[in-house]
């Protein structure tokens, strides 16, 4: 069978679109609870946001809409300011998911794509582990039917939850182990099993048949999603941190696997156009009661395993759900377990607290930066923007710090003494390590030349190279031979402009730098 030509919409897509579609209906319900939402907040942001990403996208697989991380940054962004679940709960949200597109669309315009690498490998370990265990604990009350406390923490409302068997409902139980149950062993099966499409068909099925009087998603608002500007202006203070913390944090959750896909098949990739993508499907939600979006790594799998060739398959999928929104009413008695089942069962495999703890083997000053996120991730629950911020302060600290401290080995060779730097040289550490080299010749007062090899500075300026040229030349008055060997090739025409001898050039014409007297 001939194949679609990538770019232009095609079989695949369409296939690929509807399928993922399906997933997503649910999905998307069970995201917006888990943002303090009515669930059809979420079927709204699952409709013309995904078909306005759509036009601009960069990858032909990354798929828009609600996501378990964006939805639990909202809450916390949004629990300080409103209750849980009322109209101005819901404009705030629409209100933040306008901030994180401006926010986002601000980059792409300024092609700082390259932002999202704030982001270290060790925080976002360190975050992710820790916002998947309050994923997972904001579900415990609904996956097991108990009221636990509306104006508790994530944290208390579970631990009341789980320590109160009498208020757990059986029936929830049942219905939100199945779900979970059917979602993992059809991923196991083949990624392309709709576990969650099936478990929500059982789950609503069951509700309708036996009546069940357990907590169901309730009124769905008949007719498309509402376009409004009347939103709480008022408050948009109070939502630009968290809207630039989630713009950012969210982007570089959800686009690593595009990334991957792009790597694999030798695409190219370009992430000023994918903030640009997302930033519009967030104004468009923002615009149409929705909730902040970003890209899926689950339904970015099975949409390119489904087919897809170009980025219209996320305008298919956007269009399918936009024409279910009408019927969305069919969905009312469906449990709220089952929900809670759906999430649960796409963020158990992030919680990972023994790769943080991995960490101390590889990196201590990266495992400190893991282990403080993922504290101040739970404990500042749910302003968990505040732990993002913190981490990214003790990412670049550690960075900063190690920045600072170059490393100097030293060995001797008879009457030489072979030293060799590591790390950057640079105006803030060319001191530090001009201590280091003088420190060490205090211990070896017979020393009468000295061999600086420079293979191991990995970045040298001219203020580096100026410092380096000054200790030559003190100690060259101290009556000791200094020279350089393995320069890298990008310093060689700097440290020759500033006098800097190195090893094969002719006596120095001078330092080229400061007197030193």
């Amino acid at each position: 069978m001939k194949e679609d030509p990538p770019g232009k919409l095609g079989r695949g897509d369409v296939l690929a679109g509807v399928s993922v579609a399906l997933i997503l209906i649910p999905q998307s319900m069970a995201y917006a609870e888990l943002a303090g939402l009515p669930p059809h907040h979420g079927l709204y942001a699952a409709t013309l946001p995904l078909i306005a990403a759509a036009f601009l996208a960069s990858s032909p697989y990354l798929q828009t809409g609600p996501v378990a991380l964006t939805g639990l940054l909202t809450f916390g962004a949004l629990v300080p300011l409103a209750p849980v679940g009322t109209a101005e709960f819901a404009a705030l949200a629409a209100l933040l998911a306008l901030v994180v597109g401006v926010a986002r669309i601000a980059v792409g315009f300024l092609k700082a794509g390259w932002v999202v690498y704030f982001m270290s490998h060790s925080m976002m370990k360190g975050f992710l582990s820790a916002a998947a265990i309050l994923i997972l604990s904001s579900q415990l009350p609904g996956a097991l039917g108990s009221a636990a406390p509306v104006d508790e923490g994530v944290l208390q409302r579970a631990w009341f939850a789980v320590s109160n068997p009498s208020s757990w409902e059986w029936t929830a139980i049942g219905l939100s182990a199945f779900t979970i149950v059917t979602v993992v062993a059809g991923a196991r099966i083949h990624p392309l099993v709709p576990g969650v499409l099936i478990a929500a068909v059982g789950g609503l099925a069951f509700s309708v048949l036996t009546g069940y009087d357990g907590r169901t998603v309730g009124t769905i608002p008949s007719g498309l999603p509402p376009f409004s500007v009347d939103l709480p202006w008022s408050r948009l203070p109070s939502l630009i941190v968290p809207g630039i913390v989630i713009s950012v944090i969210g982007f570089a959750e959800g686009v690593s696997i595009s990334r991957v896909f792009a790597s694999e098949e030798r695409q190219h990739w370009n992430a000023d156009r994918e903030f640009l993508s997302k930033g519009m499907a967030n104004i468009v939600a923002g615009l149409t009661a929705g909730l902040p979006v970003g890209g899926s790594l689950s339904r970015t799998s099975v949409n390119r395993l489904a087919g897809a060739r170009s980025r219209w398959s996320g305008l298919i999928t956007g269009l399918a759900v936009l024409c279910f929104v009408p019927f969305a009413s069919v969905l009312e008695p469906l449990p709220r377990s089952v929900l809670s089942g759906i999430v649960i069962a796409a963020i158990w495999k992030l919680i990972q607290p023994l790769d943080v703890l991995r960490l101390w083997t590889v990196s201590r000053p990266q495992a400190l930066v893991g282990y403080v996120t993922f504290v101040a991730t739970l404990v500042l629950s749910p302003k968990i923007d505040h732990a993002v911020l913190i981490g990214v302060a003790l990412s670049a600290a550690v960075h900063l710090w190690r920045e600072l401290t170059p490393r100097v080995t030293a060995e001797r060779d008879g009457a030489t003494l072979v030293v060799e730097p590591s790390g950057v040289l640079w105006f803030a550490s060319a001191p530090a390590m001009e201590d280091l080299l003088f420190d060490r010749l205090a211990e070896e007062p017979d020393v009468t030349e000295v061999v600086i090899r420079c293979g191991g500075l990995g970045r040298i300026d001219l203020s580096g190279a100026y410092v380096l040229a000054e200790t030559i030349e003190h100690a060259e008055r101290a009556g000791l031979k200094m020279t350089l060997e393995d320069v890298p090739a990008h310093a060689t025409a700097l440290f020759r402009a500033v006098g800097v001898p190195m090893h094969g050039d002719g006596p120095p014409s001078g330092t080229g730098g400061p007197s030193a007297s």
